[in-house]
């Protein structure tokens, strides 16, 4: 159902994505370590090709703290992201750039969320970003929480997210913003 600030959404507005549960398949109790394990969400392609035709900035904020636990390295990172971007470039969207936070929870690190830093590198990369014209769509509470910080549209992602605004998938949140 589509909410009154859904037709403000012009040419000028910053979608954030969070990674795992929004736009690939999460793996329960471990991490994508490998392009094997990476595997897109049903319409996460179609999706996101809708997205690159009405928003400013796309980018994602991801917490990766397998790195910090030794589980996998920023190289498989970097290596499943370029896989990633390839993909969505080549079904004709686009993701501007990718954020991840390498670190342990238990470190309390400022780009973690739900912490902002990667907001605002994303907003040091691209100034045209305005918070208030942006939207998070995840699947957490600290993806919520990191949106509610930072005063943008928080969009809760999947059958587990809680936030006022829910949608089953990328996919609906998408169609259902693009739909007139």
């Amino acid at each position: 159902m589509k909410k009154d600030w859904h037709s403000e959404i012009d040419g000028s507005w910053t979608l954030f994505l969070d990674r795992d549960g929004v736009i690939n398949e999460k793996l329960p109790g471990d991490y994508v370590k490998q392009i094997d394990e990476f595997q897109f969400l049903p319409g996460v392609l179609d999706a996101l090709e809708k997205a690159s035709r009405i928003f400013d900035v796309i980018v994602v904020v991801t917490n990766q703290q397998g790195i910090g636990k030794g589980i996998m390295t920023d190289t498989h990172l970097f290596t499943i992201h370029q896989h990633m971007i390839k993909e969505v470039f080549n079904n004709g969207g686009r993701i501007d750039k990718i954020y991840f936070c390498p670190d342990l929870e238990a470190d309390n690190p400022s780009h973690r969320k739900p912490r902002t830093g990667m907001a605002f590198d994303a907003r040091a990369d691209y100034p045209s970003i305005e918070f208030a014209k942006s939207i998070i769509a995840g699947d957490s509470p600290s993806d919520m929480e990191f949106g509610q910080r930072l005063g943008m549209k928080c969009v809760g992602i999947g059958a587990q997210a809680k936030a006022k605004e829910t949608y089953p998938s990328l996919f609906h949140f998408i169609d259902v913003i693009t739909s007139k």
